[in-house]
């Protein structure tokens, strides 16, 4: 649940704080008051992009913070657990956005750094949003599916058909392009065939290049390390005057004079370590000389190797040590054009994705067939109190061609009184098409799952008695979850719980929008400007108690 709201220099507010509370709440005000402004913050804090224009002019960055309750939201503390965005308080969710004048936004959920992709998935789990143009999006083909989609459940499938059916054709466009070119095909395979052959024939390794090189040096300078190491090994221990005797002489005759001044024993001390050191440094030595030794065969066999590998690198103009990798692209090349089996290989793979797309377009087909009467009927139900009672609402699906979203069409139908369901947009007028979307929109919103529900002037094209059942249609849904309306509607407006006026002020050389929430008589003289013209009158403020009282 959404329980505060602060905004600061977004459009035209400059500063606001709101909190709220459980049932429904509702907004109301003058046409360009900034109604809408609490619901473009509430998706700009959900992931919505941002823009600079939305900074309020003047100023050099906007600020929205809004404070989410999760004590009844589990999915959404987990989710935060998860991604390492989880708060002290695990049952509270913070989530912050600033955006600058130069359109660069950084987001925040308690006070850690997050992605837009991290704000849409929270805000996926808490909040709803059902826009002013929803009405107008239902009569798109693609809307219509994916409602169909969520309602039954079939939203991972569509996306499973979406993936596979890539794939397909990823597939198909590429046995196309063999076959439209066999010869072409071929030359390439078998380019790839045989340099894949002949590389692979030198058995090179990933580091054997540098190792080479390495033993090559070591090799061609033996006589040289040879005589090095036993200079040094004379010089340090094997000589008549070495360095271990001198070192070994000196201490002991600083040991004696250390009994007659104790400050030399840090020098003798550091002597011993240097002694300890250099008997190290002749045995490391010995080791190395002992497995130190011309081999001319060997240097020989190095040489022949490098001398290979170095011609077959210059052949395909690579570096020795890039082989390697220019063998393993040939040969995810020569798979991606079906492997040994050429052609044959890729229209196995082309015919075998196929049929696992038919597989998971059967399954999403089975899905939506068990579910599209369900949801005809449920939206038929919500229609009657509507002034649709003689109404009906169906959804045909009807088989196509093979394609990303399966293998059927949805396209929802309206039938009035007796007469054959026809496609809604050529059936129904503005204000039923507004009805049957709001109708469509509670049902899909019950299924949803999510805390709070936003509906933003979907009451558009709505009057009389048919507004009032509306104001209770959403005040019944803010039985089970908190909902928040912007609405031009007195009806609709005096269901509601909680009342926010919003307004727009002069400040300096500019306007500002504010929101305030109404008492009771501050309600009545609001409900009253929604009912009345130009001048409100005692009837006017009348009626609009009796809509509060009767709501």
């Amino acid at each position: 649940m959404l329980l505060s709201l602060n905004l600061k220099n977004f459009v035209i507010v400059d500063k606001l704080a709101l909190e709220f509370g459980h049932g429904l709440s509702v907004f109301t005000g003058e046409t360009g008051a900034g109604k809408s402004i609490v619901m473009d913050a509430l998706g700009l804090l959900l992931g919505d992009r941002a823009d600079a224009a939305l900074v309020r002019h003047g100023e050099d960055k906007a600020d929205l913070l809004a404070e989410f309750d999760l004590s009844d939201r589990p999915q959404a503390q987990a989710w935060l657990a998860e991604n390492e965005l989880a708060g002290d308080d695990a049952q509270h969710a913070i989530i912050r956005r600033t955006l600058d004048s130069q359109g660069k936004s950084r987001a925040f959920i308690n006070g850690t750094p997050a992605t837009l992709a991290q704000l849409k998935g929270l805000g996926e789990m808490l909040v709803d949003i059902h826009g002013q143009h929803a009405h107008q999006q239902l009569l798109r083909p693609e809307n219509q599916r994916d409602l169909l989609d969520h309602f039954a459940g079939a939203s991972t499938q569509a996306s499973k058909v979406a993936q596979q059916w890539a794939h397909w054709r990823t597939l198909q466009e590429e046995l196309a392009a063999a076959q439209r070119d066999a010869s072409t095909f071929e030359a390439e395979r078998e380019r790839l065939s045989f340099q894949i052959e002949e590389v692979s024939g030198l058995s090179l390794t990933d580091n054997e290049w540098p190792e080479l090189q390495a033993e090559h040096k070591r090799l061609q300078h033996a006589a040289s390390l040879i005589d090095g190491v036993q200079v040094a090994l004379t010089t340090l221990a094997d000589g008549d005057e070495n360095c271990q005797n001198w070192l070994g002489s000196t201490a002991h005759k600083l040991q004696a004079l250390g009994d007659y001044d104790e400050q030399l024993l840090p020098s003798l001390q550091l002597l011993e370590g240097v002694e300890a050191q250099l008997a190290e440094a002749v045995s490391e030595l010995r080791r190395y000389a002992d497995h130190l030794e011309l081999d001319p065969t060997r240097l020989e066999e190095v040489e022949s190797r490098l001398d290979a590998i170095w011609r077959m690198a210059r052949k395909y103009r690579t570096e020795p040590e890039q082989l390697p990798i220019l063998l393993q692209g040939w040969q995810d090349r020569l798979e991606a054009l079906g492997g040994s089996e050429g052609l044959a290989r890729l229209q196995q793979a082309e015919k075998a994705a196929g049929e696992v797309w038919q597989k998971e377009a059967a399954a999403l087909s089975k899905l939506r067939q068990q579910h599209a009467g369900k949801l005809a009927q449920a939206v038929t139900q919500e229609m009657k109190p509507l002034a649709l009672a003689d109404s009906r609402f169906e959804i045909a699906l009807e088989a196509a061609a093979p394609g990303p979203h399966g293998a059927e069409s949805v396209d929802f139908r309206v039938a009035h009184a007796n007469t054959p369901a026809r496609p809604m947009g050529k059936i129904v007028s503005g204000g039923e098409l507004s009805r049957i979307s709001l109708a469509i929109q509670v049902i899909v919103s019950e299924l949803s799952g999510v805390g709070t529900l936003v509906f933003d002037e979907v009451d558009v094209g709505i009057g009389g008695r048919v507004a009032e059942i509306v104001g209770r249609m959403l005040a019944d849904l803010a039985q089970q979850r908190q909902v928040l309306c912007i609405t031009h509607l007195p009806q609709v407006a005096a269901c509601g719980q909680h009342h926010y006026q919003v307004s727009k002020a002069r400040a300096g050389a500019g306007m500002i929008s504010q929101v305030h929430e109404l008492d009771n008589n501050a309600r009545v003289e609001e409900i009253a400007r929604m009912l009345g013209g130009v001048e409100i009158t005692e009837t006017t403020r009348r009626h609009a108690a009796e809509l509060l009282g009767h709501a």
